[in-house]
C-alpha cells in the first residue's frame, strides 16, 4: 500500500500523521505525533514570528519528516496556518523549512483550513449523525466553524482570529486570569461569535483539535493520553462549565499537574476552554462530540486521495 504523510503546523503545535493508503481510498495511520512549539508566540501583537518559536518550530518539523521518509513515505504535505498567515517574516520561515526539513510548507487560509477539518470529521462521524455537522476548530491562533448538510456539502464556513494562544496574550495579565480579565474574553467572545448563523435542525457538533481533546481528557482524567478514549466521546455544556470555573481559578503552577493536561498548554487552557464555552452558548447547543484527528487527516484525504497520483 502507498505511504503517505502530513504535518500540521498550528501556532501552538506541529502535528504529523502518517498512513497507509487502502485499496479502497481509506488511510490507516501508521504514526501520529504531537509537538507543542508556540509558533506564534506574540504574533498577535508583533505581527511576526519569534526566532525562538521559529527554531523550536523547524526542529520539530525536520525531525518529523526525517521519520515519516524513514517510515517509506512517498510524499509529505506541510500545512501551516494561523501564525505563518499573520506573520510578516512567514515567507522567512518557508525558506528555512525547504531548506532545513527538504519539505515545502503550503500557508492556507482560514476557508481552506476550516474545510478540511470538516472533510475529517465527516469522514468518521458524517454517515453516522442523526443530522448535519458542525465541526469547530479551536487553534492557538484562530477558530473555525464548518457548517455541512447530511450529503457531506459546507454549507458555511468562517475563520475567526481567536485562539486560546491569542486571547492569553491579548487578555491575560494574571496567574490565574482574573475575573475581570476573564470578563473581557468572554464578552469579547460573545460580541465574535454573533455573527453566527443559527445552526441546521438536529445538528451535531464536532470539536477537533488539541483544545477540545485536552477538555475531554481533563474532565475525565485520561492519563497518559489514549486516543481511543478520547475520539468519538461526548462531553456536555454542564461539565464544560465546571471545568471552565476550576481552569480559570487554579493557578499556573496547579494546573499544569492536572491529570490529561500537558504542562505547555496549561497556559492558554483557559482561554481555550472559554472558546469552547462560548462557543457551545452561540449556537444554542448543550453537547459536543470530540475528533481526535482534524485538520492532518482533511489534509491527508485531500492532497494523497486515491483521485491522486
Amino acid at each position: 500500500m502507498p505511504r503517505f504523510a502530513t504535518i500540521d503546523v498550528g501556532t501552538n503545535s506541529v502535528l504529523l500523521l502518517v498512513a497507509d493508503r487502502t485499496p479502497e481510498g481509506e488511510f490507516q495511520p501508521v504514526l501520529e505525533r504531537a509537538e507543542i512549539t508556540r509558533l506564534g508566540r506574540g504574533v498577535d501583537q508583533s505581527r511576526r514570528l519569534s526566532p525562538e518559536g521559529m527554531e523550536a518550530t523547524l526542529a520539530v518539523i525536520t525531525a518529523f519528516a526525517d521519520e515519516a521518509r524513514s517510515l517509506g513515505a512517498e510524499g509529505i504535505a506541510v500545512s501551516a496556518t494561523s501564525a505563518a498567515r499573520d506573520a510578516q517574516n512567514g515567507a522567512e520561515f518557508l525558506s528555512a523549512a525547504q531548506a532545513r526539513a527538504s519539505v515545502t510548507v503550503e500557508i492556507i487560509s482560514g476557508e481552506l483550513e476550516a474545510q478540511l477539518s470538516f472533510a475529517s470529521a465527516y469522514m468518521d462521524f458524517g454517515h453516522e449523525a442523526a443530522g448535519p455537522l458542525l465541526v469547530i476548530d479551536i487553534g492557538g491562533g484562530s477558530t473555525e466553524f464548518i457548517y455541512g448538510n447530511t450529503a457531506g456539502r459546507v454549507e458555511f464556513r468562517h475563520s475567526y482570529d481567536v485562539g486560546s494562544v491569542r486571547l492569553t496574550e491579548r487578555f491575560v495579565r494574571t496567574d490565574p486570569p482574573s475575573p475581570a480579565e476573564r470578563e473581557h474574553i468572554r464578552s469579547f467572545l460573545r460580541e465574535t461569535f454573533s455573527t453566527l448563523p443559527p445552526p441546521p435542525p438536529a445538528a451535531e457538533l464536532v470539536g477537533v483539535a488539541g483544545t477540545v481533546t485536552t477538555l475531554y481528557a481533563l474532565q475525565h482524567r485520561i492519563e497518559p493520553y489514549d486516543s481511543a478514549r478520547v475520539h468519538g466521546a461526548t462531553f456536555t455544556r454542564a461539565e464544560l462549565e465546571k471545568l471552565v470555573d476550576q481552569l480559570c481559578t487554579l493557578p499556573l503552577a496547579e494546573r499544569q499537574k492536572l491529570p490529561g493536561l500537558q504542562p505547555k498548554r496549561a497556559d492558554v487552557i483557559p482561554s481555550g476552554a472559554l472558546i469552547m464555552l462560548e462557543a457551545l452558548r452561540a449556537l444554542g447547543l448543550f453537547g459536543c462530540r470530540v475528533s481526535d484527528r482534524g485538520l492532518r487527516w482533511g489534509l491527508m484525504a485531500h492532497r494523497f486521495g486515491a483521485s491522486r497520483p
